[in-house]
């Protein structure tokens, strides 16, 4: 019988990510692929940030991660949001997480290191949630040199 996890999610752009955390040796699955057999080498240091960050504590964890949609480095965004926010036990309504590898005084402490290293890798893209400004240029009043 596999162990009781909770899933973490993440999107950017068009892609969505989902993430299975459970106690184990450290093994990170992408896809049901291992984390270091993919081939774009930007994409793999981006995923594997969070994990670099959280240090020792990688290796008391198995990660799983599902990835569709977009393009390779919006699925290694979205990826990698959704590992920091499974390390640190992030949850939409700030419940608390009923099954996590880590206590609470590591996962905080996690949060704090991840949000020094790049405090959008917990919460994503602010753009996203920021409403279209009225009176901004739009596609075609767009400053063109003019040939006539």
């Amino acid at each position: 019988m596999t162990p009781k996890t909770e899933i973490y999610f993440a999107t950017r752009k068009t892609s969505k990510a989902h993430v299975y955390i459970t106690k184990g040796s450290g093994r990170v699955r992408i896809n049901n692929t291992p984390a270091e057999m993919i081939v774009q080498e930007v994409a793999r240091e981006v995923i594997l940030s969070p994990l670099e960050i959280a240090g020792d504590l990688r290796a008391k964890v198995d990660i799983s991660v599902r990835v569709k949609g977009g393009g390779f480095m919006g699925q290694a965004y979205a990826a990698a949001t959704a590992i920091s926010r499974a390390l640190t036990g992030w949850t939409k309504s700030k419940k608390e997480p009923k099954e996590h590898p880590f206590p609470k005084q590591t996962r905080t402490d996690l949060r704090k290191r991840i949000n020094d290293f790049d405090k959008h890798l917990l919460s994503g893209d602010a753009r996203r949630k920021e409403p279209k400004k009225f009176g901004g240029p739009g596609a075609r009043r767009r400053k063109q040199k003019s040939y006539r």
